[in-house]
Order: structure tokens, then sequence, then C-alpha cells
């Protein structure tokens, strides 16, 4: 039986008590919620008093196509540098406004934009120029470029995290993200 017969069904069915209907009802109503998007946006919450650029929390409804992108890193700045050295691919400024527009392009080959990622994860290797420490802040000056801007509001959910290494030892930067297809 279909859930959309349940308001058709009749005392020679195989559900003939009021009861069996009632049990029927919430497994129909469940089994229709999961496969409808409802038309729901994603939902971004802010951090409660902060003005900092990134979402508490992402909401996204179901039925939405969600899209996995594999982390990368930055493209070589200077090709007379060694090949593997950070002085190829810059600091971490550079190095994060590069990686964002490979994921800006990759993006767009999937017929998506910044606007459509929700959940970022950053990974950071300490800059050998400043004793290790992470640039923090070069990373969030290039970040701001594509998140939390004026033509470019929407915030993602996001961890940032301080590696050993990456695949390339030159690389002080390597993001990859989520996004939601629009509808």
């Amino acid at each position: 039986m279909r859930c959309d017969e349940l308001g058709h069904l009749r005392k020679d069915s195989l559900v003939k008590t009021s009861a069996a209907r009632a049990r029927l009802v919430p497994l129909c109503l469940v089994a229709l919620c999961a496969t409808q998007s409802w038309g729901a946006d994603v939902v971004r919450h802010k951090i409660p008093d902060s003005d900092f650029p990134i979402a508490m929390a992402v909401e996204v409804p179901a039925g939405r196509k969600l899209v996995f992108l594999s982390g990368g890193g930055p493209a070589i700045a200077d090709r007379a540098a060694k090949p593997d050295s950070v002085a190829a691919y810059g600091d971490t400024l550079a190095q994060t406004v590069s990686t964002f527009e490979a994921i800006r392009k990759n993006l767009s080959l999937l017929k998506l934009e910044m606007k459509d990622v929700v959940k970022m994860q950053v990974f950071l290797v300490g800059d050998p120029a400043k004793d290790g420490r992470i640039d923090f802040a070069g990373f969030m000056e290039g970040y701001r470029r594509y998140f939390g801007a004026k033509d470019q509001p929407n915030l993602p959910a996001r961890s940032t995290v301080k590696v050993a290494g990456l695949v390339n030892p030159g690389w002080l930067v390597e993001i990859e993200v989520t996004a939601v297809a629009p509808e």
C-alpha cells in the first residue's frame, strides 16, 4: 500500500482498524518528508555577540545536494624558486588567496559559487619566517576577500587547525570545502 492511498482505505483493505491506520500515518509522513525538499533554504547561524566571519552552525534542509570538494593548495607563485619551497608558493596570505581562487574555479566547473560553501576545513602549517607559528592574520586577510564581504556575505561553518606539514613541503595552506547545490 502506498502512503497516498491512506485517505482511500476501505473496510475490506489490509488496514481495517483506526489504530492500525494511526500507526501507518506517521511512517508514511516520515517517508514523504525524507523525499521532499519543501523549498527550504540553507540557514546560517551567526556566532552570538561576535563579528568573527564564520557561522556557528549551518543547517542544510533535506533533499539538497551536498558537494564535497577535495582539499587543495596554492599554485606556484614564483617559478624561479625551488618547487617544494615556501618561496615558490608565497606567504600565508598569498597561498590563501591562490587556494581560494582554485576552489572558486573548481566550484564553477560544478555550477557552484563561493556563496554555496557551507563547511570548510583549513589546514595551516607554521611559517618558517614566523618562527614556526601559523600566520592566522594572513589567512584571515585572504579569507575575508571571499567570505563575509559585502558582495559575498554567506559564512560557512569552519575549522582551522595547525598541522605539522602538508603533501607539498612548500605549502602553508590546504583547504577543503563542502557546498550545497542551489535548487
